[in-house]
C-alpha cells in the first residue's frame, strides 16, 4: 500500500502526533487511517505510563471566571521543564482544564482523592474521569495524555479551587 502525504496530513490533524510517527503507524495499519489512530493511541498511552514517574515541578497557575463573574477557578498544572509551561499547547490544556472545572464541578483531581463516605458518581467527582466538555467522546485524562505526546513530558494536575459566587465555604 502507498502512503500519500495527503493521509498522512489527515492522520497527522487527527491526531497531533509528528510526521514520521504518522507515517508508521499508516504502514503498520496498512493504510487504513481508523486503524492508524488506534495504533497511536496504543503509542501514547505507552509514552504515557513512561514519563508518570518524572518530577513535574514546573508548570502554571490559571485563572478563569465565568458567568459574568459568578464563577471561577484557579488551577496548577505542572511539567518537567519550564519551557514546556510556557508553550501555546500547555496554556491551553491549563485554560481547558479550568473552564472543565467551572463547567462541571468536580470535587478532586483524581478518584482516588474522592473522600471515603461520598456517596455521589465518582465520574462526575473527579476531574480526571469527567467527560471531556468540548469532546464528550473522551474523558479528561485522554485529554492529558494527548498533551503529554505532544509535549514529550509529564503533566500533571496538581490541584484546584472553584469559587462560586453565594455557595457557602466546606
Amino acid at each position: 500500500m502507498d502512503i500519500t502525504s495527503e493521509m498522512v496530513k489527515s492522520l497527522r490533524e487527527q491526531s497531533g502526533a509528528g510526521v514520521m510517527t504518522c507515517r508508521s503507524a499508516l504502514i503498520e495499519a496498512q493504510g487504513d487511517i481508523t486503524k492508524a489512530i488506534e495504533i497511536l493511541k496504543q503509542k501514547n498511552l505507552v509514552q504515557v505510563e513512561k514519563k508518570s514517574t518524572r518530577t513535574t515541578s514546573q508548570g502554571i497557575i490559571e485563572s478563569y471566571v465565568h458567568a459574568g463573574g459568578r464563577i471561577g477557578v484557579v488551577i496548577e498544572v505542572n511539567c518537567e521543564t519550564d519551557f514546556v509551561a510556557r508553550t501555546d499547547v500547555f496554556k491551553e490544556l491549563a485554560h481547558n482544564l479550568a473552564m472543565q472545572i467551572a463547567a462541571l464541578s468536580p470535587i478532586c483531581v483524581s478518584k482516588e482523592q474522592i473522600p471515603a463516605g461520598y456517596d455521589g458518581d465518582a465520574a462526575t467527582a473527579s476531574l480526571l474521569q469527567q467527560p471531556y466538555i468540548k469532546d464528550t467522546t473522551i474523558i479528561v485524562q485522554d485529554i492529558v495524555n494527548q498533551t503529554i505526546a505532544k509535549t514529550g513530558e509529564n503533566i500533571k494536575i496538581r490541584r484546584f479551587t472553584r469559587y462560586e459566587l453565594g455557595e457557602e465555604i466546606k
